[in-house]
């Protein structure tokens, strides 16, 4: 189909990429992101415009955290963003008169590491994302699944703990509250204030108080040995590890791809999420067991999705 531009909305800038069929970004042009619900629709536009030149554009995609209908064309609810029932296909379309669709941020990056990344090869991968919460996207028989309203595969908020730590979302338990960035830093904090001789590293890193602990000392803290710092790491993983295998059990796919910040840590955070899974799945002695492999393409992975799910039909024909 040619050349389709990708729009990545990010907390601080919003990036637009000109994508080419095999995954290849050839252009970009980021903006800030304002502070404002239509400010942001008219960011997305100037993105676009900045990408695009110079260049054959046969369709935009737009990855947006939140809800969005099984249509690709409106945003339900956008928990970071005051959108509700937005209608953001048609509002960009006004604006740069290119055919645009809208796919969850999640599920793009998910379809960015199947087609190009981690996931070749595969039919059937489960894809999470480990960040600051906890996210992902189905692949079944080579095709994205948003199921019957659009808005499937919201992972992170799968009561793990019935009447567990109250969540963003509302809701109590969430599976984002053990397995995320957030979770990695209050475990981390949790165990300095308990056991601060066993986190002298971890603590030097920082101003020298459990508080003042942010993620990037707990990687470094845990790649110099430092016991608080490698036991959170094992805490979130054994979090991870068990719903993967409860998702094992719903969809069992041949791959999980890990994707997120955490991700970047490689076996720090794989190899003990693979463990927990293994020690977690129904029958797991006995039966084929999926394999658990780190993402590839990193930031780029939801950019380079929402380009490629552009050329894709409309799921609901």
């Amino acid at each position: 189909m040619g050349l389709t531009i990708g729009v990545d909305i990010g907390g601080t800038k919003i990036a637009a990429g000109v994508v080419d069929e095999e995954g290849n970004i050839l252009s970009t042009h980021k903006v800030p992101t304002p502070g404002t619900a239509e400010g942001i629709v008219d960011a997305i536009a100037s993105a676009v415009e900045g990408a695009r030149a110079g260049h054959d554009i046969v369709g935009v995609g737009i990855g947006a955290a939140g809800y969005v209908n099984r249509q690709r064309s409106e945003v339900y609810f956008a928990p970071n963003i005051h959108w509700r029932n937005e209608p953001l296909k048609e509002k960009v379309e006004t604006r740069v008169g290119l055919p645009v669709v809208v796919e969850n941020d999640a599920n793009a990056a998910a379809w960015g590491e199947y087609k190009f990344g981690a996931g070749k090869g595969h039919r059937n991968v489960i894809c999470i994302t480990l960040g600051t919460g906890l996210g992902g996207g189905i692949i079944i028989g080579n095709k994205l699944r948003r199921g019957h309203f659009g808005v499937a595969a919201e992972f992170g908020h799968i009561r793990m703990v019935p009447d567990g730590l109250l969540c963003g979302c509302g809701s109590q338990g969430c599976w984002e509250q053990y397995a995320s960035g957030r979770a990695l830093v209050r475990y981390a904090k949790q165990r300095a204030n308990a056991t601060p001789e066993n986190a002298e590293i971890l603590l030097g890193l920082g101003d020298g108080s459990p508080d003042g602990i942010e993620g990037k000392h707990i990687s470094m803290a845990a790649r110099q040995g430092d016991p608080v710092a490698v036991d959170s790491y094992r805490e979130l993983a054994r979090w991870a590890g068990a719903g993967l295998a409860d998702l094992a059990s719903l969809f069992d796919p041949s791959a999980f791809i890990v994707g997120g910040g955490l991700s970047d840590e490689g076996e720090l955070v794989l190899d003990p999420i693979r463990k927990s899974y293994k020690r977690w799945l129904v029958g797991g002695n006995w039966r084929p067991v999926a394999d658990v492999i780190a993402a590839q393409l990193g930031n780029k992975a939801g950019l380079v999705g929402a380009a490629d799910l552009a050329r894709e039909p409309d799921p609901i024909m």
